[in-house]
C-alpha cells in the first residue's frame, strides 16, 4: 500500500497542514473540498496512520501528522529539485538572466559577476534589480527574477532554496556633528533611545511585524540606502551601514564609528543567493553565482 502513495497526495497533505483547513487547501490547489478530504482519507488508509484530528471545527495535525509533515515536505522539495534540474538540462542556456540584488551587496562583486558572464555567455542578456529587504525576495517568488542576492531580510520563505555567499562587515556610524559623536566608550540603551535611528524600510509586506537591528523608538524610515547614507552625513540620525559603503567617509572623518551596548564591535551580515526550488539556476546563473563569492 505504501508504494501506491503519490506525490499529489503528499502535496495535498502539505497544503491542508499549512492552510489550516481542507477548504483552504482546496482553494490553494484549485480543487473541491470533497476531493481534498477524500485524497487525505485515502492517504491515511494507505499509510495506516491518522494524520488529522477531525473532532473539532478545523482539522488539527496528530502527532503522527506532525512527524510525517517534515518528511512529506522533504520528498516534495526533492521532486521539485529533480524536475527543475531536468528542465534546466533540457532548456540549456537561459534566454535571459534576471537577478534581484540586495542594496547591501558590494557593487564591485556584482560588476565582476556581470563581466564574467558577458565574456563567457555573450548571448544571454542580463537584467538586474537593486532592492532592499522583501523587495529582493518578492520578484524571485513571483518568477520575475531567477536569482536573488539577499541579506537585509534574514527570513527566507520556504519555497526558496538558499546558498551562503559572504559575510558582509557592518558598522554603526554618526556624523561628527551628531550628539552621539561626543560620547566616549559604549553608548547605553537610555542614551541611544533618545536619538533618531535611520532605518531601511520594506516596500513589500514580507517583513511586516519584524524589525532588524532597530534599537530606538525614534526611527526615520528610508526606502533607499543612498538616502540613508546622505542623512547620516547630514547628522540627521545614527544607523548601521555596510562597511564598504562608508569606508571613504570614515577615512575622511565625515562619519565616525560609535559603540553601542549590546552590539558586538565586529558585526557581519550573512548574505545568500536564493532561487525557487522549482526553478534552479541554469548554466549562466550558476556561473554568475560562482563569481559572487569573494
Amino acid at each position: 500500500m505504501l508504494d501506491a502513495v503519490t506525490l499529489d497526495q503528499l502535496r495535498t497533505f502539505i497544503a491542508a497542514a499549512e492552510e489550516g483547513s481542507f477548504s483552504a487547501a482546496g482553494r490553494k490547489l484549485r480543487r473541491a473540498q470533497s476531493v481534498v478530504s477524500q485524497t487525505l482519507l485515502n492517504l491515511e488508509a494507505q499509510l495506516g496512520v491518522t494524520l488529522f484530528d477531525r473532532s473539532e471545527r478545523y482539522p488539527k495535525l496528530t502527532e503522527a501528522g506532525v512527524a510525517l509533515l517534515t518528511e512529506a515536505r522533504g520528498v516534495a522539495d526533492q521532486m521539485d529539485g529533480f524536475k527543475a534540474r531536468a528542465r534546466s538540462m533540457k532548456e540549456g542556456l537561459e534566454p535571459e538572466l534576471s537577478v534581484a540584488v540586495d542594496v547591501m551587496y558590494p557593487m564591485d562583486g556584482l560588476t565582476r559577476a556581470a563581466g564574467y558572464c558577458r565574456e563567457f555567455f555573450p548571448n544571454t542578456p542580463l537584467r538586474v534589480y537593486v532592492e532592499a529587504l522583501g523587495g529582493v525576495i518578492r520578484p524571485v517568488i513571483d518568477g520575475v527574477c531567477r536569482i536573488g542576492i539577499v541579506g537585509s531580510l534574514p527570513v527566507i520563505p520556504d519555497e526558496l532554496a538558499s546558498e551562503p555567499l559572504i559575510d558582509l562587515p557592518f558598522v554603526t556610524v554618526v556624523a561628527p556633528s551628531h550628539p552621539l559623536a561626543k560620547h566616549k566608550g559604549a553608548i547605553g540603551k537610555k542614551l541611544i533611545e533618545k536619538q533618531v535611528q535611520l532605518v531601511l524600510t520594506d516596500r513589500t509586506p514580507l517583513s511586516d511585524g519584524r524589525t532588524f537591528g532597530v534599537l530606538s523608538p525614534l526611527t526615520w524610515r528610508l526606502a533607499d540606502l543612498g538616502a540613508k547614507h546622505a542623512f547620516l552625513n547630514a547628522g540627521l540620525g545614527w544607523g548601521h551601514m555596510p562597511l564598504h559603503m562608508v569606508k571613504k567617509d570614515l577615512d575622511a572623518g565625515t562619519l565616525m564609528k560609535i559603540n553601542v551596548e549590546g552590539i558586538a564591535r565586529d558585526v557581519f551580515l550573512p548574505m545568500h543567493v536564493v532561487y525557487r526550488k522549482d526553478a534552479l539556476p541554469g548554466p549562466t546563473g550558476r556561473a554568475f553565482i560562482s563569481q559572487l563569492r569573494f
